[in-house]
């Protein structure tokens, strides 16, 4: 068992949600490592209430589904209400947007409502354009300047105490785990429950560290304080990853090409570990839907949702009805599969994976509900031990 945030950052488990930073007032920052990793920094200075606080929640130590009675349930995907296709009906929106702009037309429709107050989530540091910041958005037009994917670190937890301090109701869009983190907080602090009432995620594929970002400079020559703007999705699905200079410049690479090569993603490594990319602890979780995993080409926008609670069922129903979201036709589970079979490879490999973790000697994440033993069983026993044995190598080189 975790015991430590230091313990969490030693062995990589850490993602850098921010959590550190919002339970400790900002006395604990979230710094950005030279392995391009954003990490709390002192990672010692907690107070043991702290501390306890923050294993209890933190994605590197605990995930937990967040089920509601009367809904269905999948081995893979968790329990729903419903699965469908669906896209934003602004133009617009779902042109900007990272896929279908299905999350930025959900945040928007519940300002618009008054089913919150703001919307905490990240976008583009002015400052800094190819990094994230967590922002609070106050109106429709704010969520929506601050939509499309963010790749590469992003701490939107650091903003979790401001937007509780508020005192208002507000939505969350971020990352599962980040969702997660959120869910499990809120055994401690009966604030999050009352306060953070529509939670918000994508379906997940691995948050690249910034160094997979700064390639991508070193490949046009550009250094980071020439950039003006850097899209790493959006404006069409998938889009173009387009950075822009100061000087008026513009260089682009095509989805593929940003990531048809998988050993180049630089992915986190708690994201090899991740026991819920798919959001089971959220309202809403929205996905590409590629058949096969991946795009052909370019097209209009499509997501598949995952409708998980009432909350979400009564927020995407209100925004079909008020013509702000287009539902389309339902989706299968096991046509998630198809359009994620990467997720599923992952979940089925977890067990195995956490197995090897053990064997090194780092502690697993503890899962609640999340069917990682149900779902290691489909793996034969040479499978496993290939799994095992990865993950065991991976955790003697950290």
């Amino acid at each position: 068992m975790t015991r430590s945030i230091a313990e969490i950052v030693a062995n990589d488990m850490c993602i850098g949600c921010g959590l550190c930073e919002a339970l400790t007032g900002g006395r604990v920052k979230m710094a950005m490592t030279a392995a391009g990793s954003l990490r709390p920094s002192p990672v010692d200075g907690f107070t043991p209430a702290e501390e306890a606080q923050l294993v209890a929640a933190c994605p590197g130590a605990v995930a937990e589904a967040r089920v509601e009675a009367g809904c269905k349930s999948d081995p893979v995907w968790g329990a729903y209400r419903s699965m469908a296709r669906a896209w934003a009906a602004h133009p617009d929106v779902r042109y900007e947007a990272a896929t279908g702009g299905v999350l930025t037309a959900l945040g928007m429709h519940a300002l618009r409502t008054g089913r919150v107050d703001f919307v905490l989530h990240v976008g583009a540091d002015p400052d800094r354009p190819m990094r994230s910041r967590w922002v609070l958005s106050d109106t429709p037009e704010s969520v929506q300047a601050n939509t499309a994917s963010r790749y590469g670190p992003t701490a939107p937890l650091a903003g979790l105490a401001a937007a509780l301090d508020r005192g208002r109701p507000f939505a969350i869009i971020a990352k599962p785990c980040d969702v997660g983190a959120v869910h499990a907080l809120s055994k401690k602090d009966p604030r999050v429950d009352e306060l953070c009432t529509v939670r918000l995620v994508l379906v997940c594929g691995g948050q690249s560290r910034l160094t997979k970002s700064t390639a991508v400079l070193d490949e046009f020559g550009l250094d980071e304080t020439e950039v003006a703007l850097f899209r790493y999705r959006g404006h069409g699905n998938p889009g173009a990853t387009v950075v822009e200079t100061r000087a008026g410049e513009r260089f682009t690479k095509t989805y593929l090409e940003m990531w048809e090569d998988e050993s180049g993603w630089q992915v986190e490594t708690r994201c090899k570990f991740c026991p819920d990319a798919l959001g089971e602890a959220a309202d809403v979780a929205s996905a590409d839907i590629w058949p096969g995993g991946a795009p052909t080409g370019e097209d209009e926008g499509f997501n598949g949702i995952i409708v998980r609670t009432e909350v979400g069922e009564e927020l995407v129903a209100s925004a079909a009805k008020a013509g702000e979201l287009v539902v389309a036709d339902e989706i299968t589970a096991r046509q998630f599969d198809d359009f994620q079979p990467h997720q599923v490879r992952k979940k089925e490999a977890l067990a195995a994976r956490y197995q090897g973790l053990a064997d090194a000697g780092v502690a697993p994440i503890e899962t609640r509900g999340l069917r990682i033993s149900e779902l290691g069983r489909r793996l034969d026993g040479e499978r496993f031990e290939q799994q095992r044995a990865g993950a065991k190598r991976r955790a003697d080189h950290l």
